[in-house]
């Protein structure tokens, strides 16, 4: 990879622990500082401010001091968590478990995922005049927040520090506050040369130190009728939160909210523990964690149907069902396993709901930019940043439209602190719906201005009018300003609106899994989304398909290991499988809902970046179903565990037969899980 290097740039190398929890007696740099090349060394004792940081604890330190708290401790039987304990609850679980003619009790695990994304954490810093100001160029999902923590970190006004960010390689989520760790060290290290500085993470190092998503167990008892009408419902969920709190509590709060799916239950308890563990700190992911309490709702509602014998089909979009043909295709599913002993298919059917939005209403805020410029074109800046997801493409369409004029003369240069302050992270879905309104009302408050001059010109063009205003001395630049109403979610009393609205979305996959190896393949998925209106649907069905395959990677193919010692060993593509071509459905449809607008987002968009990664579940509970035709030909019936993600070797050994049945696990002993609880 080539780098444009600045005059006199230096290059960061960062010395990782190796061990996962130890006391720092003693760090001699002597022989690193006798070496070509090296200019310095730079420790704890260069950081001109405060040495502590993090997302909104400040429970991380920008260089190791003391100790190091990297990477594998075992945390439920410790009664290791952090103080912190979100709780939903309504209604009266005595009386709904009493009500009920079934009360099962289970319990599911959901692996860790890496981001993974094509671009690794990259920094470069430059000092700027004598007043301690730096020009940051940072590959980061939340430019705000990187400006404060540097600021903190240098000990200087926010004013002092500009953070730009042109485009990201990929992001995810691992580039909404894990980038903030590199990036203050990059920082300390210019303050101190007085040169710029760079460093980008090659994939082993940004692996073992930047964070994944949490692993979650869910321990969960449910109550319910003959029929299967759902009475009671009481779950705990676990989630691996690392050696840093990050922002594990705003995803447990999400899950905790999303934890009964698309499914009424009037007598609910979830409570939430966030294990404080000795691996680099979790963070969000694409989807977050709805993701584990969405795939934790489709277990026991599976286990519901087969106790009762019923089938989940009321449960989905008729729509879905009639596109995907359904009936027919469980008729030769059926067939198929009828006449292959050691080949089974399996279909699942999966709705799905999310919440869009930040579960923190401060967050749900957003500001624009826009410059118009005496040749009549066009400078937009909003607070979103671009990572692939064609959010600035869509920006440009909604200026455009609002102005009235071709996408052509519209430009969006890049994202940056000292253009649009006080931004929010581009996640949850909700980047289009604040920063497109921000946009839009920036543009009207051109044309207002505007207005006169196409009132006494109706013939002429946007630059005849644009001109005129100019030589009228008018202002042609506008800041926009959103903030989403009516957000009054009260956690102590379980009452209040958190989200705007919710994006629905259902999927189908048909799956073939070979009993004897374990292996899948996924032969069709059927998509049904309601996006509202749609700012942009190839965009839309892009994000939809890229969404479900990266879920698909998290429910059967990628799995964190590590050593007992606590050392990462899946790490870079040779060691960790992330989805390739031969994984995609061989059939893969995608359906946009029609005639649906959404009256509660720009344009009557809603949306789409992280929902479709919950409906990839359906592929983990397409193969569950097959499994279960195997165990039937072995005269195993009832329900049973699947965790997440469904292996070859986990798939393998729930075919119960004779080969396997002497087996209770094929765990390496020697190998630790990232995923595994006490």
């Amino acid at each position: 990879m080539t780098f444009l290097s600045m005059q006199g740039e230096l290059y960061l190398g960062i010395v990782f622990s190796t061990r996962a929890h130890a006391n720092i007696i003693a760090v001699d740099p002597s022989e690193a500082l006798c070496l070509r090349g090296v200019k310095t060394y730079v420790s704890a004792d260069d950081v001109p401010g405060e040495n502590s940081t993090g997302r909104g604890l400040h429970d991380e330190e920008v260089y190791a001091t003391d100790k190091v708290t990297c990477v594998g401790q075992e945390a439920i039987a410790a009664g290791s968590f952090y103080e912190c304990e979100p709780c939903i609850q309504k209604g009266d679980l005595e009386t709904g478990f009493a009500e009920s003619d079934h009360v099962l009790e289970g319990e599911m695990r959901i692996g860790g995922q890496e981001h993974f994304y094509l671009e690794t954490q990259a920094t470069v810093a430059v000092p700027k005049g004598e007043d301690g100001e730096m020009e940051l160029f940072v590959s980061t999902q939340n430019p705000t927040l990187t400006q404060k923590l540097v600021a903190r970190t240098l000990g200087v006004p926010h004013n002092r520090i500009v953070v730009r960010t042109k485009r990201l390689g990929g992001g995810f989520g691992g580039k909404e506050t894990r980038n903030c760790i590199l990036t203050n060290a990059v920082a300390v290290a210019a303050a101190k040369t007085g040169r710029p500085v760079r460093c980008m993470l090659d994939r082993d190092e940004d692996m073992k130190s930047t964070g994944m998503r949490s692993p979650y167990l869910a321990k969960y008892k449910i109550g319910f009728t003959l029929n299967g009408k759902i009475k009671a419902f009481d779950i705990k969920l676990y989630s691996n939160a690392g050696n840093s709190m990050d922002a594990s509590e705003h995803v447990m709060e999400r899950s905790l909210f999303h934890m009964e799916n698309c499914y009424l239950i009037p007598n609910i308890r979830g409570v939430g523990y966030l294990c404080k563990t000795n691996i680099p700190s979790t963070t969000g992911f694409r989807g977050l964690v709805f993701r584990r309490a969405f795939v934790f709702a489709e277990s026991w509602i599976s286990d519901i149907a087969i106790t009762c014998g019923i089938s989940q089909r009321q449960r989905v979009w008729n729509e879905l069902v009639e596109k995907c043909d359904y009936e027919k295709r469980r008729e030769l599913v059926h067939s198929f396993n009828r006449e292959n002993r050691w080949r089974k298919r399996g279909i699942a059917l999966i709705p799905a709901m999310l919440g869009i939005g930040f579960s923190f209403a401060t967050k749900n805020q957003a500001g624009a930019l826009v410059h118009v410029y005496t040749d009549g074109s066009v400078l937009l800046t909003h607070g979103g940043t671009e990572m692939g997801q064609g959010l600035h493409t869509k920006m440009v369409q909604v200026a455009a439209r609002s102005l009235g004029i071709p996408v052509s003369k519209i430009l969006i240069s890049e994202t940056s602190t000292n253009t649009v302050p006080n931004t929010s992270a581009t996640a949850a879905s909700a980047s289009s719906d604040l920063n497109g309104m921000a946009v839009k009302i920036a543009c009207e408050q051109i044309l207002e201005r505007l207005k006169p001059y196409q009132m006494a010109n109706p013939k002429g063009k946007w630059e005849d009018w644009v001109h005129s205003a100019y030589f009228d001395r008018v202002n042609l630049s506008a800041n926009g300003f959103y903030k989403v109403p009516d957000l009054t979610y009260d956690w102590k009393t379980n009452t209040g609106r958190m989200y705007n609205y919710f994006t629905y979305g259902a999927a189908c996959s048909e799956v073939e899994i070979d009993c004897l190896t374990g292996d899948h393949q996924v032969l069709r998925t059927d998509i049904v989304m309601d996006v509202g209106t749609s700012l942009n649907p190839a965009i839309d069905i892009g994000q939809i398909e890229g969404g479900f395959v990266q879920g698909l990677g998290l429910y059967t193919l990628e799995e964190m290991r590590c050593s007992q010692t606590g050392t990462l060993w899946t790490m870079g593509p040779g060691a960790y499988k992330i989805p390739g071509f031969a994984d995609i459905p061989v059939e893969f449809n995608v359906h946009l809902l029609r005639s649906a607008p959404n009256e509660k987002a720009i344009y009557s968009s809603k949306g789409v970046g992280e929902p479709p990664l919950l409906l990839s579940v359906s592929v983990l509970f397409a193969i569950k179903d097959a499994i279960t035709y195997a165990r039937r030909e072995s005269g195993i019936e009832g329900i049973f565990r699947l965790d997440s993600p469904a292996t070859s070797e986990r798939i393998r050994m729930a075919c119960v037969d004779k080969f396997t049945e002497q087996f209770t696990s094929v765990a390496d002993p020697s190998v630790k899980d990232f995923n595994v609880y006490p």
